[in-house]
């Protein structure tokens, strides 16, 4: 028979040892940052994250009861409906979430502490930084205590999010190991433009005389130097034309362009290296250079599937895994990310799409003076069915042309047609 080996047995034969998630890279020999240091220092780290909180925070978090297999019902005063639209007195929604996304893609990781009012009527739920969190517990499987701190939680006060890590079950890999070499490539990069810009002569370039043309004379030189800054420096007569040059002279141009230093190419790179590690589309995040209006569409679309699917379908099921059983455990409550609303395309799409399938008008006039923000009128809630829209005849209003059966695109000529044409 299977199943006949206990957890405990496994759990005490792994070595226990505790988790710090305080996180460091080593970019130089003396500069060792921290993974929130990292997302303060690099914009393209700012930008990845930010663009993954947001768009996810921004969807909303819906709460609903099963009510058969093919029909639910979305619960608003529900206690966890509650929770969700007012985690704690001073954090919104969309700041929960926001933090707790930007928290997993920094540190693959993230903590919700659940909590109740003195009276003990109200939960609430608060963000824990991951940085301060340390994982403690022999068991290999799963955490026996968090310590944050002084204190110590149990796993049953602890909504814990993680991804991946090929060592430890218990916990992720932060995305930010796996950039560590182009990471700090880009720092020395941008150290060393830093340097140039402050310790560089500043200097556009050099104008150079032949070995063998005639001697300068010091009235000459300096009377060249003045001619030159007066025409083509500053505020001179002709400054951007072009000068003539005498006795073979000729123009160097001094100092590394951003084109010879692939300054623009290396921050591209890092971009790109940096959105890939999320699976991102490139062009959602502001790569362009083959980007095209169809394309960008596209990708918008599996945005929401590819990209942004699997960080809701993970919250959602450590939602249910951690949180839903503290207010029901029936198995018929369940919250869930509004995605629907994105993909459902722009309002025309719709209309056309839904008029096309029930073959008849589907808005009252109140429903749709409703989208506006309008007030109501009367008998606005009845459904208005156009006098050309029968049942068992046209599936649809917008179906207005004649039948090919009934059409005559090439009509016979009259007799009297051919008879003038024998003529």
């Amino acid at each position: 028979m299977a199943f006949t080996i206990s957890e405990g047995q496994v759990a005490s034969s792994a070595s226990g040892h505790a988790i710090p998630r305080s996180g460091h890279l080593q970019i130089t020999d003396n500069d060792f940052p921290t993974y929130a240091q990292m997302w303060k220092r690099q914009p393209q780290i700012r930008t990845v994250v930010g663009f993954l909180s947001r768009n996810i925070a921004q969807m909303g978090i819906h709460v609903f009861k099963r009510v058969s297999d093919l029909d639910r019902e979305r619960v608003a005063d529900h206690p966890l409906s509650k929770l969700l639209a007012r985690p704690n007195p001073y954090t919104t929604t969309f700041r929960l979430i926001e933090a707790l996304v930007a928290d997993i893609a920094i540190y693959d990781c993230a903590f919700w502490l659940k909590v109740r009012s003195a009276d003990g009527s109200d939960p609430a739920l608060l963000r824990l930084d991951p940085a301060q969190v340390t994982l403690e517990g022999k068991n290999p499987f799963m955490v026996e205590s968090f310590r944050y701190g002084r204190r110590r939680f149990q796993p049953e006060d602890v909504v814990h999010f993680h991804g991946y890590s090929a060592i430890d079950n218990r916990t992720g890999t932060s995305p930010l190991e796996s950039l560590r070499q182009i990471l700090a490539e880009d720092f020395q990069a941008s150290l060393f433009r830093s340097q140039l810009w402050r310790n560089g002569a500043r200097l556009s370039g050099y104008i150079e005389r032949p070995v063998g043309a005639p001697e300068w004379s010091r009235a000459g030189k300096e009377a060249f130097r003045a001619g030159w800054q007066s025409q083509y420096t500053g505020d001179g007569a002709r400054p951007g034309g072009t000068p003539i040059l005498e006795d073979g002279m000729k123009y160097v141009p001094a100092g590394t362009s951003p084109r010879d230093a692939q300054y623009i190419e290396a921050r591209k790179l890092t971009r790109e290296e940096v959105t890939s590690a999320y699976h991102i589309p490139l062009t959602l995040v502001g790569l362009l250079d083959s980007a095209t209006y169809t394309n960008i569409s596209e990708q918008h679309k599996i945005m929401y599937s590819d990209t942004l699917g699997p960080w809701l379908n993970m919250i959602q099921q450590e939602l249910a895994l951690q949180l839903i059983p503290d207010f029901d455990t029936s198995g018929h409550i369940y919250a869930e990310f509004n995605l629907a609303e994105k993909l459902r395309g722009s309002f025309q799409e719709q209309a056309a799409q839904l008029q096309t399938a029930v073959g008849a008008p589907y808005m009252t006039r109140n429903e749709a003076r409703a989208r506006l923000n309008l007030p109501q009128v009367d008998d606005g809630a009845e459904l208005i069915t156009p006098l050309n829209v029968l049942v068992g005849g046209q599936a649809s209003p917008r179906d207005s042309a004649p039948d090919p059966a009934d059409r005559n695109d090439n009509p016979a000529p009259e007799p009297t047609q051919l008879r003038a044409v024998e003529r």
